[in-house]
């Protein structure tokens, strides 16, 4: 039987993140998706990494532990998504969480016995010597910035067995201005049963860039910059196919679907085409060249209420942010913002139930 490339779901009758936030959904910041900032590699990578895209650029240096992986941005997640639920209800946040490591485990699907609990050690080690240099800008604020992934990190409270219990992270200002101006995204809990690295990578450039568009496409070459992966061209090229030939029999990749397609220069190109389609658009607005979403206003305060009725099971803190980033995207002012994305919810349920 051919197996399926997903892990299974170790805590399938257990709430999602599990911790002082119930209704918590997965968050990653965008700035951090979009620049490969986390390793691939299941090995120490020590090596400096520089990327540049127009003005902005980003170098990661690595600690003697290597540089942050890709599953170590699990706890990164994990953090953000408590946060931004935090926020979304209306309570005071710092950058210092207090968190039960168990809690965060199961939230993250990973397994709970001494082995993870020694490799989620791990992961805050690599995070906190992970440094990055940076001019990009989060929350609105652009600076020259040298970090660490995390400020600090320590064990409040363990076992007697020497377990850690329950830890503390403080996160850096880079991470906590993202979180305060939005600028995140919604993952798919499904994103934490993907086994490879890269599948994981691929998924955030999926989600990043194309979102709920009905499809979005880059050239192999450029992937693999984006990805930050050292394999030559050749293995990356294989990688990526072995990825795509899984995903045709299984369609395991979260709310993507990858293939591998001859661009026109000869080359070859990847095509991410969203399963759902696209993006539902809302009627009754005009179209403006001047300013961005970003310049709408706050919505009333009893909007959120009618936009859970209208799309039930939803994060409608996440809905507006679609909502906010459609209008950008189409430079669009509606002369009615709540109405206008009261009609969004409407399209978007009556679209994801196609």
């Amino acid at each position: 039987m051919d197996r399926s490339p997903l892990l299974p779901d170790r805590h399938a009758m257990a709430d999602f993140f599990v911790c002082d936030v119930f209704d918590a959904v997965a968050k990653a910041d965008m700035a951090s998706m979009e620049y490969p900032i986390f390793s691939l590699s299941t090995k120490p990578d020590r090596r400096l990494r520089r990327y540049e895209q127009g003005d902005c650029f980003v170098e990661i240096t690595p600690s003697m532990k290597g540089l942050a992986t890709v599953h170590d941005r699990d706890v990164l997640i994990y953090c953000i998504s408590q946060v931004i639920a935090a926020l979304n209800d209306g309570r005071p946040v710092t950058r210092t969480l207090r968190l039960k490591a168990h809690d965060l485990l199961v939230a993250t699907n990973r397994m709970i016995n001494g082995q993870a609990y020694s490799g989620l050690k791990a992961s805050l080690e690599r995070l906190r010597g992970t440094t990055i240099s940076t001019n990009i800008k989060t929350g609105g604020t652009e600076q020259f910035d040298v970090f660490g992934l995390i400020e600090r990190a320590r064990v409040v409270r363990e076992t007697r067995e020497g377990r850690m219990q329950e830890i503390e992270i403080v996160l850096s200002d880079w991470v906590f201005n993202a979180i305060e101006a939005r600028e995140v995204l919604t993952l798919s809990r499904d994103y934490f049963r993907l086994r490879k690295p890269l599948e994981r990578r691929i998924y955030e450039l999926a989600r990043k860039h194309c979102g709920h568009q009905r499809q979005w496409e880059i050239g192999l070459a450029r992937l693999k910059e984006k990805c930050g992966s050292t394999s030559t061209p050749k293995e990356f090229r294989r990688l990526v196919r072995a990825i795509v030939a899984q995903d045709a029999r299984h369609g395991h990749i979260p709310d993507y679907a990858v293939t591998l397609e001859p661009a026109r220069d000869g080359g070859d190109k990847v095509v991410v085409r969203n399963r759902r389609g696209l993006r539902p658009q809302a009627p009754g607005a005009g179209l403006l060249a001047g300013p961005a979403a970003r310049a709408l206003p706050p919505l009333p305060a009893d909007t959120h209420a009618e936009a859970r009725r209208l799309a039930p099971g939803w994060d409608v803190h996440a809905l507006e942010q679609e909502w906010r980033l459609w209008c950008q995207d189409k430079a669009l002012v509606p002369d009615h913002p709540a109405p206008h994305f009261l009609s969004f919810c409407r399209s978007w349920a009556a679209n994801q139930e196609l």
